[in-house]
């Protein structure tokens, strides 16, 4: 088995070279338009969703984000912001937001409160047709499929150009 010194300095080195790129780990299926050059464009064409039962040919997500001030033991560690999905998304009672829902009721709190409250993004899928990106072949996927996180604001746009 490895010694810590020797996983530390693993974990350095791939830190190190994933700083490099604005993209770390994961197949790469999430096309990163919001690094686009201002008046750069990239052309896309969404698939239908697999899920016979969704009208749409997107799926809402719902994540909560968690800070934390950083990781206990280390004398030098940055603040952490752990997603997590919010489980109302799959029908079951969420209990970040049962706690959550008390502090709108105190206006000390409903600061707090907007923090911790579930963030609504969209997920689509499809094909670039003209990346306006310049991916390199190593930072594109093997599979031409990607997937494409859409915030609210862009999502009106879409909403209103098929309405």
């Amino acid at each position: 088995m490895a010694s810590l010194a020797e996983i530390r300095a693993k974990l350095k080195a791939a830190e190190s070279k994933g700083s490099d790129n604005n993209r770390s780990g994961g197949d790469k299926s999430i096309y990163p338009f919001w690094n686009l050059k201002e008046g750069g464009e990239s052309t896309l064409r969404f698939l239908p969703d697999g899920n016979q039962d969704n009208t749409f040919f997107w799926v809402e997500r719902a994540m909560i984000k968690l800070p934390f001030a950083g990781i206990k033991g280390e004398s030098e560690s940055k603040p952490v912001t752990v997603q997590v999905p919010c489980v109302e998304m799959y029908g079951d009672a969420c209990p970040i937001l049962a706690e959550v829902r008390a502090w709108f009721k105190d206006p000390s709190l409903e600061d707090m409160g907007r923090k911790y409250w579930k963030k609504r993004s969209y997920i689509f899928q499809g094909f670039v047709s003209e990346d306006g990106l310049g991916e390199k072949t190593d930072e594109q996927p093997e599979n031409p499929i990607r997937r494409f996180i859409i915030g609210p604001q862009i999502f009106t746009s879409i909403r209103a150009a098929l309405v």
